[in-house]
């Protein structure tokens, strides 16, 4: 389907997004200090070995301490000849989501690290939450048409290239101009380009790696030796295709390097780069800004009048289906259907949008019959196909529920557009204010037994839980002052969290 990518630059904020028949269906940002680490490789230090968990903290100069799995230990360090290519020929190792689980007759994690040892590292994923970001020993690098793969001697030619003929082209060229003992991916886009094209592209990356390397050899961990490309060049690169009309920018640095990029990669690109002139937003231009709020709700209207609700947690996002609005004409049975059916299509939308990832549950409405289970799962399964990101998806159980997984490589878009509510802590909830009351009840009678002879017990709380003790709360506070055979004092005190209440007596 025709596609745009429209690029933002606000300060030092830049923002990517993909419009696929006019629709927002990705959304990227990059503020500079907050931008994504995969693919950038580190000279770490190890700080500390687990051999409970099987895995090492290693300090590469984030805020956090990386995480480094025996399963992503690859056999550079084990000095074996035999060494794993990639599951995905299509993905660079640093894509892949990564193996937690040591391989058969792999060494344990203390006998492959020692705390204070230096080790080069590629950043598999981004720092999530609390967790610090995730490593590899595998080093990859991803050019336009192919990627470099120093460590493991292999050569992937991408799924997708279909015509047998092409591939052994393809195949021969590389296994002729490799460096022995490295290996390559032959992308999609590489399908019928002149040998030029890879030439130059493995030129590239054989050039970055001895960069690398040199790098490796001179300086303390921990140490950057190659950071990946910004946001906008990294995301052409690995999403250009032939499908994307144009490419929008408002920003002429921006506009710029996206062109000295295409000169040197994509020469037959550079025609559908355009510089926006426009006076209003490039973003209200597109409709984007209001598709880029609406990813923000929690509740999402389907078209037919029914609505999702996303619930996102440490652990897992939970998608409800709600029939809303919808009536439907002739049956339940058949309402319901039409309900999942709409709904599975949003729900995969969202999921790219929003870049959702990780263990993901949807509770879709009942069905009777399994034919239309089915059907729903299909729909389902059909739109996850279009989705870039690697998933797995269950077939619908008996409750209605979906269970699937989907490859997560960096923080969603509400929880980098979004901070905890200073509030509620996060929690979207807060005591109710008679719940406080009875709470200051319940502390006024440990007062009194606490307070001795004196007579008087006071009460700071916030207004509205005062307004409600002199109010609906009355009548107990005066029976609790004859009980407690003490006299209470209620304080308002405005600068109070609405739960924070003192109880002392005086």
């Amino acid at each position: 389907m025709p596609s745009e990518i429209i690029v933002n630059r606000t300060g030092r904020e830049t923002r990517v997004a993909l419009l696929e028949s006019g629709k927002l269906t990705e959304f990227h940002i990059d503020r500079g200090k907050d931008r994504g680490f995969v693919g950038n490789v580190y000279k770490g230090k190890v700080v500390r070995v687990l051999p409970g968990m099987q895995a090492a903290f290693v300090e590469i100069g984030l805020e956090r301490a990386a995480f480094l799995y025996v399963g992503d230990i690859y056999p550079e360090f084990l000095d074996l000849p035999n060494r794993e290519a990639p599951v995905s020929p299509e993905e660079t190792v640093a894509e892949e989501a990564p193996r937690a689980q040591p391989r058969a007759g792999q060494p344990a994690i203390q006998d492959l690290l020692k705390e204070g040892q230096e080790i080069v590292v590629q950043v598999a994923k981004d720092p999530i939450g609390t967790k610090g970001a995730r490593l590899t020993t595998h080093i990859t690098l991803p050019g336009r048409f192919i990627v470099f793969m120093p460590t493991v001697e292999h050569v992937g030619i991408s799924r997708r290239i279909d015509n047998d003929k092409e591939r052994r082209r393809l195949r021969d060229f590389v296994e002729k101009h490799r460096p022995k003992g490295a290996g390559f991916i032959v992308r999609t886009v590489c399908a019928n380009k002149p040998d030029s094209v890879l030439k130059h592209d493995m030129e590239y990356l054989l050039r970055t790696w001895d960069k690398i390397q040199k790098a490796s050899q001179s300086g303390k961990a921990p140490n950057l030796l190659h950071a990946d490309h910004g946001l906008v060049v990294r995301f052409l690169r690995d999403g250009l295709t032939e499908e994307v009309e144009r490419i929008v920018v408002d920003e002429r640095s921006t506009f710029d390097d996206i062109q000295a990029f295409m000169s040197d990669f994509m020469p037959g690109f550079k025609d559908r780069v355009q510089l926006y002139r426009g006076k209003e937003p490039i973003y209200d231009t597109y409709g984007v800004e209001t598709e880029v709020s609406r990813s923000l709700g929690r509740k999402v209207w389907l078209k037919s009048g029914g609505y999702l609700v996303i619930d996102q947690t440490e652990a897992l996002t939970a998608i409800d289906i709600n029939s809303g609005k919808y009536v439907g004409k002739s049956s339940l049975e058949e309402t319901t259907t039409l309900i999942n059916l709409e709904a599975a299509k949003e729900i995969v939308y969202q999921l790219r949008l929003r870049n959702i990832g990780g263990i993901v549950i949807i509770d879709f409405i009942d069905m009777d019959r399994e034919a239309n289970r089915d059907k729903v799962y299909r729909a389902l399964e059909d739109e996850v196909k279009r989705d870039k990101a690697r998933t797995n998806v269950l077939k619908i159980s008996e409750l209605g529920l979906v269970e699937m997984t989907r490859k997560r490589v960096q923080e969603d878009l509400t929880r980098f557009l979004t901070e905890p509510c200073y509030y509620c802590d996060g929690n979207g909830h807060l005591r109710s204010r008679e719940t406080v009351c009875f709470d200051i009840f319940r502390e006024a009678q440990r007062e009194a037994a606490r307070s001795g002879g004196r007579d008087t017990i006071y009460v700071n709380a916030h207004p509205r839980v005062a307004d409600m003790l002199y109010g609906e709360e009355f009548d107990n506070l005066d029976a609790f002052e004859q009980k407690l055979g003490k006299r209470i004092v209620i304080r308002a005190m405005g600068h109070y969290h609405v739960e924070r209440f003192e109880v002392y007596s005086r």
